[in-house]
């Protein structure tokens, strides 16, 4: 037999108990004499775990805790069992050569912590890794591992698979180095991994911490910094960041913005900062580029003199980095007095730059200021240059300010045109329209239409008139008019009567005419003058015949025919006679509504229909007599009365009746023989026809005269 006994894997289940985890597995190498002791061991607990499956455990005299203390008391003797000669490992398999000095039962505790489930403890062993992890920062904090459980480590590094098993597998070509937390961009995607991850890259702190003693195989410890790989060509005078020049893409490509001049001895300010590098920092003696020892201390120090010692003040004294041409004119006001000078600098003209009025920065050319225009333009083109003085802008304006103007409303005055009434608080713009240059000041200004709209929209633009609205208005007000009722004599129609008291709005309205444009405007010409112009017939054409009859004029008379203006209840006009029921007798005296009575109970004659008033007596009078005269349903009033008065009577007894009155009778009045009164429709009448003809019927027997008889 060997000296050397190879025990066969041995499997333990979750029914079993194992204590070690879920499942462990054993292989164990023991010499001869070792090994048979711990064999006996183990198949004595091999068959009390038999006993245990098959219910024999509780009839022998053997309980669990002591099979367990056997088996842990056979792990115990097989480790002291060791020797020079022989060794055991209870191991799923041998570790990786990175980790081959744990090899060994001594040291499972090492990476295993064991409890009700088994984890792992990496991170214990590879602090590198977990200050990366607790900083949120590199390749392993993307992975969102788990807090206080390294077990998802064995995802990517599985051991006890041999010494020559690789724990680190990736391809270099395709992984993401993004998730590292540094990106590669322009020429840096294109370097190979060990260019920069170099054992001599690697950063002393890092050193510290990295557990793998080959450093060039780690990819751990490079600082971000350009100065790691590459060589800092300005010495560290410009700061460790080269980003805020450079860029990934290209080095000598510049970018300047980025750089903070500020925080150097010479921040850039105006102009300055548009200045290329190489304008200031050009080459030194070593042909590089020099960022010391410029000086800088006086303009002069880059720039020449343009005013050739004009001026023995620093350059900055009037000048600053905004421009040259920009003056500096505090800087003006402090070292050069112009109050001193021919022409002493007041209002706006303490604002004008230097260069405005001194071309080119030649101080010592002699330059004409006799006259506004020798250095402004004329702004109104001439308008004003044949005035007596000719063109004289501080006429007008000031230094202080070109706008607004001095000339005022009372120098209006000097003109052709002074401002009067309401002329004279008109702004300015409103007759000289602001059109900047163009503005025109010689306008015209004969007609009151030369500013003005025709307010009439051409009324009165024909002869008389001609548009001249001073007729009428005047420059104090426009209204009211100046033309009076007196001046309206002159017009086609002359006012009258009760016309004159009229207001003049209440016939010159603002109707809607066809012609204006863009709004209605009050109406003063009218082609017909009649009465219905204005007035609205009440009789509805009733009188058209007698109101088409020619005036005195020849124009139609209208309204007039009957009324006049001087009151439209005067009928005097109105010639009864003319129609067909001339007014004669009582009737002249009888009012208009007496006869032509208007409908509905009405007091006015407005709605009166003229044409259906009766002719005959009884179309307008009551039959008194209770038709006693009544023939074929009609009473003559005509028989016994007539229109020159109702009483007495034109009745004749002889005619009319059976009983002419002779003698004594004649002198009887009505009343001594037409007694009979009766009670009529409710009125009590006096009837005629049934008066007695006999002497009895009236006399009272022996009242008759002597020698009378019936």
């Amino acid at each position: 037999m060997s000296s050397e006994l190879l025990l066969k894997r041995r499997v333990c289940t979750q029914d079993e108990g194992c204590t070690f985890g879920d499942s462990w597995n054993g292989w164990a190498m023991l010499n001869s004499r070792q090994g048979v002791r711990v064999r006996a061991l183990q198949e004595r607990m091999a068959r009390a775990l038999q006993d245990q499956r098959s219910g024999r455990f509780r009839r022998r005299a053997f309980s669990w805790p002591l099979l367990r203390a056997l088996f842990l008391l056979a792990i115990v003797a097989a480790v002291g069992c060791l020797s020079a000669r022989g060794f055991a490992q209870i191991s799923p398999g041998p570790l990786s050569r990175a980790h081959e000095s744990l090899n060994g039962a001594l040291h499972c505790t090492d990476c295993h912590r064991f409890g009700s489930a088994a984890t792992l403890k990496c991170l214990s062993c590879h602090t590198e890794i977990a200050g990366r992890l607790g900083a949120g920062k590199g390749l392993h904090a993307t992975y969102k591992l788990p807090k206080g459980n390294d077990n998802a480590c064995s995802k990517c590094h599985s051991e006890h698979n041999g010494e020559d098993f690789a724990l680190i597998k990736w391809d270099t070509k395709t992984f993401d180095h993004n998730l590292t937390g540094y990106v590669l961009e322009g020429k840096h995607q294109g370097v190979a991994c060990n260019k920069c991850h170099t054992a001599e890259h690697v950063s002393p702190a890092a050193r510290a911490v990295i557990k793998i003693k080959n450093l060039a195989r780690t990819f751990l410890g490079t600082p971000q910094t350009c100065a790691t790989c590459h060589k800092d060509v300005h010495q560290g005078r410009l700061g460790p960041d080269c980003l805020q020049c450079h860029n990934y893409t290209d080095w000598k490509v510049v970018t300047i913005g980025k750089f903070d001049h500020s925080k150097t001895r010479y921040p850039l300010t105006g102009l300055h900062a548009q200045v290329k590098c190489e304008k200031c920092h050009t080459p030194g003696s070593d042909g590089k580029p020099r960022y010391t020892g410029i000086p800088f201390g006086k303009c002069a120090d880059c720039h020449a003199d343009v005013h050739h010692g004009s001026f023995p003040q620093p350059c900055e004294a009037c000048h600053t980095t905004g421009g040259w041409k920009k003056i500096s004119l505090v800087g003006v006001d402090k070292n050069f007095d112009h109050s001193k000078t021919k022409y002493p600098l007041l209002g706006k003209h303490a604002t004008v730059d230097c260069g405005a009025c001194h071309k080119g920065g030649d101080f010592k050319k002699e330059i004409p200021f006799a006259k506004c225009t020798d250095c402004h333009l004329d702004a109104h083109n001439g308008q004003f240059a044949k005035r007596p003085k000719g063109i004289q802008c501080e006429a007008c304006h000031t230094v202080d300010t070109f706008k607004p103007s001095t000339f005022l409303a009372k120098d209006h005055d000097t003109t052709d045109y002074p401002l009067k009434g309401k002329h004279f608080t008109v702004e300015c713009a409103k007759c000289h329209i602001d059109k900047g240059k163009e503005t025109v000041y010689r306008i015209k200004f004969a007609e009151c239409t030369d500013c003005h709209a025709d307010d009439h929209d051409g009324q009165f633009a024909g002869p008389p008139n001609l548009n001249k609205c001073e007729k009428c208005h005047t420059v104090a007000d426009w209204k009211p008019s100046t033309f009076t009722l007196k001046r309206h004599k002159d017009t086609r129609l002359a006012l009258t009567g009760g016309h004159i008291a009229v207001p003049c709005a209440d016939c010159h309205k603002e109707p809607e005419h066809p012609d204006a444009k863009p709004k209605p405007v009050v109406f003063y010409h009218w082609k017909d003058l009649n009465c219905e112009t204005c007035h609205e017939d009440p009789h509805k054409g009733q009188f058209a015949k007698d109101m088409k009859e020619p005036g005195p004029d020849g124009a139609p008379i209208g309204c007039e025919a009957c009324h006049s203006t001087k009151n439209w209840k005067d009928l005097a006009r109105f010639d009864h006679s003319k129609t067909s029921y001339p007014l004669v007798g009582a009737h002249r005296a009888t009012a208009c509504i007496d006869c032509h009575k208007p409908p509905d109970m009405e007091t006015k004659l407005v709605k009166a229909d003229f044409s259906a008033a009766p002719t005959k007596c009884e179309g307008c009078h009551e039959d008194v007599h209770g038709k006693q005269f009544e023939k074929d349903g009609v009473t003559s009033c005509v028989d016994c009365h007539n229109t020159a008065k109702w009483k007495p009577s034109l009745f004749d007894h002889d005619k009319s009746t059976k009983f002419p009155l002779q003698g004594l009778h004649q002198n009887v009045p009505c009343a001594g023989c037409h007694k009979d009164n009766r009670d009529f429709e409710g009125k009590n009448v006096l009837f005629y026809q049934h008066t007695p003809k006999e002497c009895e019927g009236c006399h009272a027997p022996g009242t008759l005269p002597p020698g009378k008889t019936s």
